[in-house]
């Protein structure tokens, strides 16, 4: 084996401490800048850890998600003096069915350079006011279901603490072909996590007229989950590029949604994608980390942001060996959960010359990770770019709904018996 991939081995045993270390260990390697940030990380960090795996084992077994809009957190909202808010989901099965929402009061991944929120941010305590849910063919439509009440051990309000996860009690609900599911809950507190869903979803906050105001950070359940038989759950854990960003608005047209639709509902396809997330944060081994240990396929899609904006708490891209070693970390974690890996590459992002170096260095080791640690390997930077300069995107730093259908169809092709299997 060659001398650096022993080295990445060496350095990623001992940085494994992030997800079974204290938390102190993992603040030494998270922020270097000054002594306040260190203490702020060591207690968001301990804090994260409080959701017992097995708590969360018990949940995910029985339900699974279905939709195929991310509900990760990846900021922070405010709603002083009590705030609704309104989120339409598409449904991945239709029809009648027994639901139930899980909740977490952490930020999963760093937005932008980590000013206001970042992975691993205790969420503020806030109460719930109330919580309903309903359905509707649109925003604009007046064909809405009467509203079925979301409780919480029996009770329709809430008192939630920082770093708490939860869940509501079960509800039945009917959700028709081609109609949303609506949840609506009203929440009062400040640093509610959340995340910013630009034109992903209908999302508003109702004031106090009865308008409806767009809004694009969503505080939302964390996973929208149905008790179904399927053959598979699928995570799609990464960036904003599986969110979903820059495709039509309120159309689905993302990769995931298209990967979900071409499966069919015998499939659960969760998407845990957050916009400007990194692998750097998902090594923090956090709440978001062990939702996707439930899924039976996670596909691993981190590095983007790792190099435009770098490590919460850094100021320069991250290195080839840095984003290497991340992203062994996250295989092992998800391995030794059994999870099946499709490892993906860095798409093209129209980076500059330095940037890209270093993007088609992560490139070419990539496929040596996957051989190594057994993941199966998906070259999405081929499809993408642009074959006289691979260094810029056909569709779109963000793929357009052309590049997601491109993308959706090879993973299809090439998968297919790991999907089916």
């Amino acid at each position: 084996m060659k001398k650096i991939i022993s080295m990445m081995l060496f350095c990623s045993m001992l940085l494994m401490t992030a997800c079974s270390g204290t938390a102190q260990e993992k603040t030494s390697q998270k922020v270097s800048e000054t002594q306040a940030q260190t203490e702020v990380l060591t207690e968001i960090q301990t804090e994260s850890e409080t959701a017992p795996a097995e708590v969360q084992k018990n949940l995910f077994d029985d339900y699974v998600s279905n939709t195929v809009i991310s509900t990760g957190n990846n900021y922070m909202t405010d709603a002083k003096g009590g705030v609704t808010f309104r989120t339409y989901f598409p449904v991945e099965e239709s029809g009648e069915l027994e639901y139930c929402f899980y909740f977490s009061n952490t930020v999963d991944s760093t937005w932008e350079r980590g000013r206001y929120s970042y992975a691993g941010k205790s969420g503020g305590a806030y109460q719930i006011l109330n919580a309903h849910v309903w359905t509707a063919s649109s925003p604009d439509a007046d064909d809405d279901s009467e509203p079925v009440e979301i409780t919480f051990d029996g009770s329709p309000e809430k008192s939630v603490s920082p770093d708490e996860t939860f869940r509501s009690d079960a509800v039945t609900l009917d959700v028709p072909e081609g109609k949303y599911l609506v949840w609506e809950w009203t929440l009062d507190g400040e640093d509610i996590p959340c995340i910013r869903m630009t034109e992903l979803a209908y999302s508003y906050i109702l004031k106090e007229d009865g308008i409806l105001e767009y809004n694009m950070d969503v505080p939302a359940p964390q996973l929208i989950g149905t008790n179904r038989n399927v053959r598979k759950k699928i995570a799609c854990f990464g960036d904003s590029i599986t969110q979903g960003a820059e495709t039509t608005a309120y159309e689905q047209n993302f990769w995931v949604s298209e990967l979900s639709e071409r499966l069919g509902s015998e499939y659960a396809v969760w998407n845990i994608g957050c916009g400007y997330a990194r692998a750097s944060d998902a090594v923090l081994c956090g709440n978001w980390l062990e939702r996707a240990k439930n899924a039976d396929i996670v596909t691993l899609a981190f590095g983007t942001n790792d190099l435009a904006v770098g490590q919460y708490g850094q100021r320069n891209a991250s290195s080839a060996d840095e984003i290497e070693n991340w992203l062994r970390m996250l295989i092992e974690e998800l391995q030794k959960a059994d999870c099946q890996i499709i490892l993906f590459n860095l798409p093209p992002f129209n980076f500059d010359e330095s940037t890209e170096t270093i993007r088609t260095e992560v490139n070419a080791r990539i496929p040596v990770i996957a051989e190594e640690t057994g993941c199966a390997f998906f070259d999405w930077a081929i499809l993408l770019e642009n074959p006289d300069n691979p260094a810029e995107s056909l569709y779109g730093g963000h793929p357009d709904d052309e590049g997601c259908r491109i993308i959706a169809d090879a993973l299809l092709e090439q998968f297919s018996e790991i999907f089916e299997k």
